[in-house]
């Protein structure tokens, strides 16, 4: 995977194999940052990044000048990862090893951009609980978005709080916010 834009553009980031991780392509990770671009200034956002994995997501708001950027992931080696690069790269990004679900529950806090990659195979049911607790536990800051990726075999979009979904291959971002 390689960091698209801001400070580190171009470089190469080599997750461990052992990792359990499906990285968002370059190609989809290029289209929602074009999005994102569009619609916020990266310095200072706050972002809470679920199902981390490699932390592809998060090293590419922090190049952006995001920050500070919490990184969730339940995989201690995903988390040890993060921490070793976000210190390498010298971006604002706390590792936090906890299932998502429980870290928004125990109130994870406010945040500009909450993005959530879960595994695929994910059904609808679990998918929009994480739209329920971030919108009942009011997660986001005003103006603030929840993005999830998933499968193109789900459709998100009768969920309340969805504004948008688009898709890239075998990716799809669904956006929800305040309404």
């Amino acid at each position: 995977m390689r960091i698209i834009s801001g400070q580190h553009r171009g470089k190469r980031i080599t997750a461990p194999k052992k990792l359990p991780i499906r990285p968002t392509t370059d190609f989809a990770k290029e289209a929602l940052f074009n999005i994102l671009n569009n619609r916020f200034h990266f310095n200072g956002l706050k972002v809470i990044d679920l199902f981390s994995g490699s932390g592809n997501i998060a090293y590419e708001f922090g190049s952006r000048g995001a920050g500070p950027i919490i990184a969730v992931d339940e995989n201690f080696e995903s988390i040890k990862f993060i921490k070793k690069t976000a210190e390498e790269l010298n971006l604002d990004i706390s590792p936090v090893k906890s299932d998502a679900f429980k870290y928004l529950e125990k109130g994870a806090g406010k945040a500009d951009i909450i993005f959530a990659d879960p595994p695929y195979n994910f059904d609808i049911e679990t998918l929009l609980s994480l739209v329920t607790i971030t919108f009942e536990r009011e997660l986001l800051e005003e103006n603030g978005e929840l993005i999830i990726e998933h499968s193109k075999k789900l459709d998100l979009s009768s969920s309340l709080n969805f504004i948008e979904v688009r898709k890239y291959g075998n990716s799809v971002f669904s956006f929800f916010s305040v309404t």
